[in-house]
């Protein structure tokens, strides 16, 4: 063997080295470590039954990824990575390769959220709910959606707990509406066992009714057990609670935004200015700060309260008192 040919045998032995040693650092060393291509996060869907060439494929199609080729191939020396598991995943933009495969074969989905707000009513709810493109459209029929939940009350207004509930991609919308609802019956029964004496109701539910006035009627934290205690006191009187939210409540879609005296004439189930005692059902979802209110009321001796117009009230323990304080708080009369 003459030294020219070793020496080119040699040069070709060295590149290949040189080439294979630069293929491994940059599929073992430098790709797995450089972040994916995405500049924004987004939510990648993998149906069930798709493959790890399939899900290359679709990353690299839609721009996740730049090329297929150095992820199949890296991914063949990361036990596991290949087991990808369907579902929905948040992918940011400052992830690795590696990364990428560790969480696409992880089974840990991406957790959407939907908050239920306290205030709100049940169709607002359930409008939201249905305004959601990652649920599937499962409540059904409002009017059976109690029966289904098991609960002894046709309307299940305010019996679903204000919260923020998370869910995965393709989730039942009535498992949520069920999360809330056995939220709201743990949360009301624990509220219930620990409440305070003589209060006037004859069960859980009516100081579940009573904490929605209240949850409509407060505008300060700190105001609401004291709002309690006025309508605790009206009902120990014997006295009507004469509270403008059950008004609104009753009048339902006729309600334009301005409550007038003839609406407050307006004889409906919900109506507190013409009937004796609380509403049949509460009139939104209260929060537990609310419940917590109706069943721990200030002690005092008030009976009146009117709004001074920046979200707090003023107290009255007489109706004298309560008529100055209208006449000087108030400056929009309620006319009609």
């Amino acid at each position: 063997m003459n030294s020219r040919f070793k020496l080119t045998l040699t040069f070709m032995v060295a590149s290949l080295l040189f080439v294979a040693t630069a293929a491994a650092y940059y599929l073992f060393a430098w790709f797995p470590a450089q972040n994916i291509q995405l500049n924004q996060q987004r939510v990648i869907q993998i149906s069930q039954g798709k493959g790890f060439n399939q899900l290359c494929r679709q990353l690299a199609f839609e721009r996740v990824i730049r090329v297929c080729a150095p992820l199949k191939w890296y991914s063949k020396f990361v036990p596991g990575s290949r087991a990808i598991k369907a579902g929905s995943y948040l992918v940011k933009p400052d992830i690795s390769h590696h990364a990428l495969l560790v969480l696409l074969s992880s089974g840990k989905e991406h957790q959407f959220a939907i908050t239920f707000v306290e205030g709100e009513r049940l169709r607002d709810l359930l409008a939201k709910l249905a305004g959601i493109d990652n649920l599937i459209a499962d409540i059904g029929p409002t009017d059976q959606l109690a029966q289904r939940l098991g609960s002894e009350y046709q309307n299940l207004e305010g019996l679903l707990f204000p919260d923020t509930y998370y869910f995965a991609a393709n989730s039942s919308g009535f498992d949520i509406v069920e999360r809330a609802y056995q939220r709201m019956q743990s949360k009301l029964a624990l509220e219930w066992d620990n409440r305070a004496s003589n209060l006037p109701y004859a069960n859980a539910y009516e100081a579940l009714i009573m904490a929605s006035i209240i949850e409509k009627e407060t505008g300060l934290a700190r105001e609401r057990d004291l709002i309690s205690s006025v309508f605790i006191n009206r009902l120990h009187k014997k006295m009507r609670l004469q509270t403008d939210p059950t008004v609104i409540y009753g009048l339902g879609e006729r309600f334009n935004g301005d409550i007038t005296r003839k609406h407050l004439r307006q004889k409906t189930a919900y109506n507190t200015y013409r009937i004796n005692g609380l509403p049949p059902t509460p009139i939104a979802m209260p929060g537990i700060e609310s419940i917590n209110a109706a069943l721990h009321p200030a002690n005092t001796q008030y009976y009146y309260f009117v709004s001074k117009k920046d979200q707090s009230h003023y107290f009255s323990k007489t109706l004298k008192e309560h008529n100055r304080a209208v006449r000087k708080y108030q400056m929009r009369k309620i006319h009609g």
